[in-house]
């Protein structure tokens, strides 16, 4: 570990060193259009601020400009148009290695409809989607690449959100006040898309690595709670995901390598004079290379390639077509220890075990504009996922095994989505659209206990359909009172369950830096497709299904928030919250706990009923300060309690009831050489502590008698882990040359090295409770060059 510091240290100095820096430029432009409608602005001015002479153009029109010959480094604009309000953004990062291409939205103003002066800069986290007033945030794919240990992950880096706690070190689940991880809807481009992570099981929205690509992703919405009405199977948050289109004026190329493995990405228009254009994105990586740094990864080969791709094809007359996808494939692989002494030291040794985990998804947009006043845009996608795992255990030959279980789960989904908005005007707006999926699904499940016969748990081979609608209406009855009504409907055609869910926020500026905020939703989310099909045996020799009529987890959401703007750059959010869950699956057997509130993924096979309850309430701080003067900070705090009603009526903690959080995310820039801003080294850093994961106690007793680990079921979810804490930093070092830009990083997760506690077990051998630990530090080094 001390060589690779010092080795970053050594590369860092010779960057550093060289003679006086040449002017650099490159080229901003993009396309401004209004906010609601998505047309184009003709006409609207662009200034190029502390520029000398102050330079700046006029969109044309089809609402693009060029500003050419802009220094390398921090900038800002301003953009004006009359009728619509002033907008200015800051900290715009140029530089020399790639144009910087912009889609810029204006909101217009209601007050007048003559010129307005500059009243505010750019929020740079209000939601990209004008629907969504509370418990939403955008995000930006600069903050997956600066946050510390975020690795270009979404799921990471949003674990410095308020409200938002990690599920362990190795791996980018995520609990969102409270929630289990599965209660995540990911979307890409307006749709529903599977898990898009590497390593991820059945029935959660986390793995072990993101499968997206940092190249591909355009800013996007992160929500938590009473999700606008155009988001359904959602309970816990959303991550709506948009992607930008490749530079449609040259070809540019990004080449990364590192310990993950090494990136390839490449865009550029088709042909001159025509506005389309392709980006792509493909990586390979193997995590054998941190086991050869002495980073404990575990015993087995890992490897994991992911390709990504996103191209835009605009007519005259038929809109805008894209093309747009990503596809991963993931694998581990252990070897059985043909060695009887290691056999007694752990059973580990003596099973050989093979994991396997794809992912794809692949979609068709069509955006059509009516008159500059509402478009409409339609998507149709086919995904699916495979995944696999079998384990089977050496026998005293050391060439017989015995299969101990086996999962094969292939999962495909075709959905027709389409999505009508419409600015009346510059009041009022409605989305309203409609969401069809059709679920395939080839499972099985085989484990066996006590025995070397494979029981069959689960085996079914079919299809069933799904049907969204939605209505949404923002009303901005004035300047400072903005309202949005809604409502949503859910219908799964397996068992005809369904859900009518209505939705209401309001915003209230009471001054320009002060904002109140109200939000309820009533939320509803489908059963992992295995659930449904559980099997017991039947009298007749044949089995049933017992869960094949369960109905929707259902959720009741409700937010105020508060909101102060100290002054452009910095701000103070406060949120409470209250999830009323209900219609939520827990055992028929009235002496179990069980509640599929706790369970974080796989298909579970017992008899449920939907009489489950649960609640979530909390208090969540946020204190931001945006980029300014080269430095940035988020300060995040939640306190919340998180319960579920077993079957035996009594109330428990969820496993997700930590009851507090708090992170600190920092990044401060320097710029070097004494002319242009062309070398610029950056530090971040990260510091998470959060209470413990709830779980069971074992009954040692009960464990040695029977031989294997049993548990005081009477108090489920009672202990809590240790207090978690970790520290993560990133030092890296970006050079602008002439055409080019090189960035060099070091990563470094869980830098003190500290032993947080993932759980406890029962050591069969030793007749003794122990615990796990969480990943130590980890190093990971970054060298890309853009150009």
């Amino acid at each position: 570990m001390r060589s690779t510091i010092n080795s970053f240290i050594l590369i860092l100095s010779f960057m550093s060193l060289g003679a006086w820096a040449q002017t650099l430029t490159q080229t901003i432009r993009g396309t401004v259009t209004d906010k609601i409608s998505q047309s184009p602005l003709p006409g609207v001015a662009i200034v190029l601020l502390n520029s000398d002479p102050l330079k700046g153009t006029t969109t044309d029109e089809n609402g693009q400009f060029i500003l050419n010959n802009v220094p390398v480094g921090k900038q800002t604009i301003k953009v004006n148009y009359i009728g619509y309000k002033e907008s200015t953004l800051q900290n715009l990062t140029v530089n020399s290695g790639k144009e910087l291409v912009m889609n810029i939205n204006l909101e217009e103003d209601i007050a007048t409809m003559s010129e307005v002066e500059v009243t505010a800069k750019q929020n740079k986290n209000k939601p990209l989607n004008e629907m969504s007033t509370v418990s939403t945030r955008a995000f930006s794919v600069e903050e997956t690449q600066k946050f510390a240990a975020a690795v270009n992950d979404p799921a990471r880096m949003a674990t410095s959100f308020a409200g938002v706690v990690q599920g362990g070190d190795g791996n980018n689940h995520i609990s969102i006040r409270g929630n289990s991880p599965g209660a995540l809807l990911w979307r890409m481009e307006g749709v529903e898309i599977p898990n898009p992570n590497h390593f991820s099981s059945v029935a959660t929205s986390g793995g072990g690595i993101s499968i997206l690509s940092a190249q591909l992703l355009n800013n996007s919405d992160f929500s938590t709670g009473a999700f606008a009405a155009e988001y359904g199977n959602a309970l816990g948050g959303v991550f709506d995901l948009k992607l930008r289109k490749g530079n449609n004026h040259k070809r540019e190329y990004t080449f990364q390598a590192g310990v993950l493995g090494v990136d390839v990405a490449a865009e550029g228009p088709f042909k001159k004079g025509y506005d389309g254009s392709f980006l792509v994105n493909y990586r390979y990586s193997t995590l054998s290379v941190l086991s050869m740094m002495g980073v404990p990864i575990g015993d087995g080969i890992t490897n994991f390639q992911d390709l990504s791709f996103n191209v835009s094809l605009p007519t005259k007359k038929a809109g805008t077509f894209s093309v747009f996808g990503f596809g991963g494939l993931s694998s581990q692989r252990t070897e059985a220890k043909k060695d009887s002494l290691k056999w007694k030291e752990d059973d580990f040794y003596r099973y050989s075990y093979n994991f396997y985990a794809n992912t794809g998804a692949t979609g068709i947009t069509n955006t059509k504009l009516f008159n500059n006043q509402s478009y409409l845009k339609t998507v149709l996608a086919f995904s699916g996922t495979q995944n696999g795992e079998d384990g089977r255990k050496l026998e005293n030959d050391y060439n017989t095994f015995t299969k101990t279980y086996q999962q094969t789960y292939t999962q495909s989904k075709i959905t027709l989505s389409s999505v009508y908005t419409k600015k009346i005007n510059a009041r009022n707006n409605i989305r309203t659209g409609f969401i069809l999926n059709r679920l395939g699904y080839e499972l099985l499940q085989k484990s066996s206990r006590d025995t070397n016969i494979l029981i069959e748990k689960l085996r079914v081979n079919g299809s069933t359909e799904t049907a969204q609608l939605f209505f949404q209406w923002n009303q901005r009855l004035s300047e400072k009172l903005t309202t949005n009504v809604g409502v949503h409907y859910f219908h799964l055609l397996l068992n005809n369950s369904n859900s009518l869910e209505p939705r209401a926020s309001v915003k209230y500026d009471i001054t320009p830096k002060h904002s109140l905020t109200l939000g309820y939703g009533l939320h509803s989310q489908l059963q992992p497709i295995g659930v449904y099909f559980a099997q017991l045996p039947g009298t007749d020799g044949g089995y049933t299904l017992p869960n094949k009529n369960l109905g929707f987890n259902k959720a009741h959401h409700i937010v105020l928030g508060y909101d102060w703007n100290f002054n452009e750059y910095s701000h103070l959010k406060t949120e409470i919250y209250y999830q009323h869950l209900f219609n939520i699956p827990i055992s028929q057997d009235k002496t179990s706990t069980f509640s599929i509130l706790n369970v974080t993924d796989g298909y579970n096979t017992d008899p449920l009923v939907n009489s489950g309850l649960g609640t979530n309430t909390g208090l969540e701080l946020t204190y931001e300060r945006f980029l300014h003067k080269n430095l940035y900070y988020l300060l995040s705090v939640s306190l919340y309690d998180s319960k579920y009603k077993a079957p035996n009526d009594e109330w428990y903690n969820t496993l997700f009831n930590t009851n507090y959080a708090s992170s600190f995310t920092m990044g401060k820039e320097w710029h070097f050489t004494r002319k242009e801003k062309n070398r610029t080294f950056g530090f971040n850093i990260k510091s998470v502590f959060v209470g413990g994961f709830r779980y069971t106690p074992i009954d040692l007793a009960a464990s040695i008698a029977a031989g294997e680990t049993k548990y005081q079921t009477d108090k489920s979810f009672e202990e809590k882990n240790p207090d978690y804490y970790r520290l993560d930093i990133r030092a890296s070092l970006k050079r602008n040359y002439k055409k080019i830009t090189s960035t060099v990083a070091l990563d470094i997760q869980n830098t003190t090295n500290r032993k947080n506690v993932g759980g406890q077990y029962f050591d069969v051998k030793t007749g003794q409770i122990k615990y796990w630990y969480q990943a130590p530090l980890i190093p990971i080094l970054s060298y890309k060059v853009e150009f």
